[in-house]
C-alpha cells in the first residue's frame, strides 16, 4: 500500500499538461464529474502549452477559433487569432473556473506506474531538481503531440560555414532584431507561411525556400458574412451569431474536405486561381504554388486576409521552390547552383512528434513501450488501465476532438461509479 505521505497526494484523476487539452479536461471534469479531485502536472512555469512556448513573429492559429475554441466558451473575436489573444482566452478559462490552484507548475513528468494491488497510478515528476510523487486513479495524458524540448531540424551540408544565426521558429529568441536584414525561411507549411508576411514590417527582404509547394487559402479575417450582418442589423445576439459563425466555419471546412475528395481537380484548380487572383501577373504560380498532390492531402494552410500573398506582391517577400545543396558563408546554394543570399536563416522544417511525452509507463512492475501498445478510438491504450489520451484533430481544429474526448472520460469515469 501507499505510505501516509503518497496518500497525502492523492486524486482522483490526474492530468498532464496545462495546454488546451489539458485545461479543457479540468474544466469537463468540473462540469460533469464534480465530485471528483483532480491535479494538473504541468512541465513548464504557466499555461497554455504550445501557446506559451512559441515565440516566433505573427504566431497565430492555424484553423478558426470558432472550432478550435472550447464548446462552453464561445470566441467572439477573428477566425485566425494571433498567440497573443488565444493565451488571453486561456486565461479567462483558467479564471473563469479558478483552474490554476489545481495545477502544480514546474513538474515535469518521468515516469507513470500502475499498481493492480492498490488500483492506482503513481507519476513521479522532477520539479526543481527535486522528485515528487503524486498517486491518482485515473490518468489523463494530455500533454500534446510533439517534444517541447527541441523541434525537428535536419542536418544541412554546411551548416558550420554560415556567417549568420540559424533560428528553429520552436526556439526562437525573444526580442530578436532582424531589422533590415535578409532572411531566408525554409518550409512550406503554416510556421513559414505566418513567418513571412509578419517580417516584412521590418526586414530587409524574406525568401520562402520551398522543395515543393502547398496550397494556401486567402480567407477574410472578420467572418462578417452578409448573413452575420443581416444578423446584427435585427439586433440578434451575439451567442446567436456566435452559433451561427461556428456553423459557417464547420460547413467551410467540410464543404472545402469533401470536395476535395469528389472532385480534386477542379479544387485544385479553384484553389490554384484564388492564389493567382491575389498576386501581380509575372509570378509564377504554376513553379511556386501548385503542389503535386491533391489538395486536403496535407493540411490547408490559411492565410488571414491574404497576408503572405500581400508580401509578395509588396516586394518585400519572395518564394523559391528549389532544393539545398550546401549552406556557404553568406547564404544558401541551390541545387539549381544559385546563391540565395541570407543574413538569418529560419529552418521552419517542423516539429519532433513524441506522442506521449517521453513518459515512460510501466504496469505492476513491467515496463510498458507505447509502440507495442494499440489504441480504442484513439483514446485508450491497450494494456494501460485507467488511463485515457487525448490527441485531437490534426486536419481540423484540435480541440474539436479534445472535447470530445474529455466528455468521454467523464462518462466513463461516471459509469466507472455506477
Amino acid at each position: 500500500m501507499l505510505e501516509a505521505k503518497e496518500q497525502e497526494a492523492h486524486y482522483d484523476v490526474i492530468i498532464i499538461g496545462a495546454g488546451i487539452s489539458g485545461l479543457g479536461a479540468a474544466c469537463h471534469l468540473q462540469r460533469e464529474c464534480p465530485d471528483k479531485s483532480y491535479v494538473i502536472l504541468e512541465g513548464r512555469e504557466t499555461i497554455g502549452g504550445t501557446w506559451s512556448l512559441f515565440k516566433y513573429p505573427g504566431i497565430r492559429s492555424d484553423s478558426d477559433l470558432y472550432t478550435f475554441g472550447y464548446d462552453f466558451k464561445p470566441w467572439y473575436g477573428n477566425p485566425i487569432a494571433t498567440a497573443t489573444e488565444i493565451m488571453r482566452y486561456l486565461h479567462e478559462v483558467a479564471d473563469e473556473n479558478d483552474v490554476e490552484a489545481h495545477i502544480r507548475f514546474n513538474h515535469w513528468v518521468e515516469t507513470a506506474s500502475w499498481s493492480s494491488d492498490d488500483a492506482l497510478w503513481t507519476v513521479n515528476a522532477k520539479s526543481g531538481g527535486e522528485s515528487t510523487a503524486v498517486s491518482g486513479n485515473f490518468l489523463f495524458m494530455c500533454q500534446g503531440y510533439y517534444n517541447y524540448e527541441a523541434g525537428y531540424q535536419p542536418e544541412f551540408p554546411g551548416e558550420k560555414e554560415f556567417s549568420g544565426p540559424i533560428i528553429h521558429p520552436q526556439k526562437w529568441p525573444e526580442d530578436y532584431d532582424y531589422s533590415d536584414q535578409n532572411m531566408v525561411v525554409i518550409g512550406s507549411g503554416a510556421t513559414a507561411a505566418t513567418i513571412v508576411p509578419a517580417v516584412t514590417d521590418k526586414i530587409g527582404h524574406v525568401t520562402q525556400l520551398q522543395r515543393s509547394p502547398s496550397y494556401y487559402y486567402a480567407m477574410d479575417n472578420t467572418n462578417e458574412e452578409q448573413v452575420i450582418l443581416d444578423l446584427r442589423e435585427l439586433k440578434v445576439s451575439e451567442d446567436t451569431i456566435y452559433k451561427v459563425k461556428r456553423d459557417l466555419a464547420l460547413n467551410f471546412g467540410e464543404d472545402i474536405a469533401a470536395r476535395s475528395f469528389q472532385e480534386p481537380e477542379l479544387m485544385k484548380q479553384e484553389l490554384i486561381d484564388l492564389a493567382k487572383a491575389e498576386l501581380p501577373d509575372d509570378f509564377d504560380v504554376e513553379k511556386h504554388l501548385t503542389p503535386s498532390y491533391g489538395p486536403w492531402k496535407e493540411r490547408l494552410c490559411l492565410l488571414p486576409d491574404g497576408d503572405m500573398f500581400k508580401a509578395i506582391a509588396s516586394g518585400k517577400a519572395s518564394i523559391v521552390t528549389d532544393e539545398i545543396d550546401c549552406f556557404v558563408e553568406d547564404g544558401i546554394k541551390l541545387k539549381s547552383g544559385e546563391l540565395l543570399p541570407a543574413d538569418i536563416i529560419v529552418a521552419a522544417t517542423g516539429i519532433e512528434v513524441c506522442g506521449m511525452g517521453g513518459v515512460k509507463f510501466s504496469v505492476d512492475g513491467k515496463t510498458i513501450e507505447i509502440n507495442d501498445t494499440f489504441t480504442y478510438h484513439g483514446m485508450l491504450v491497450s494494456g494501460l488501465p485507467n488511463m485515457a489520451w487525448s490527441w485531437g484533430y490534426i486536419r481540423t481544429s484540435w480541440t474539436m476532438r479534445s472535447d470530445m474526448i474529455a466528455h468521454y472520460v467523464c462518462r466513463l469515469l461516471n459509469h466507472m461509479d455506477a
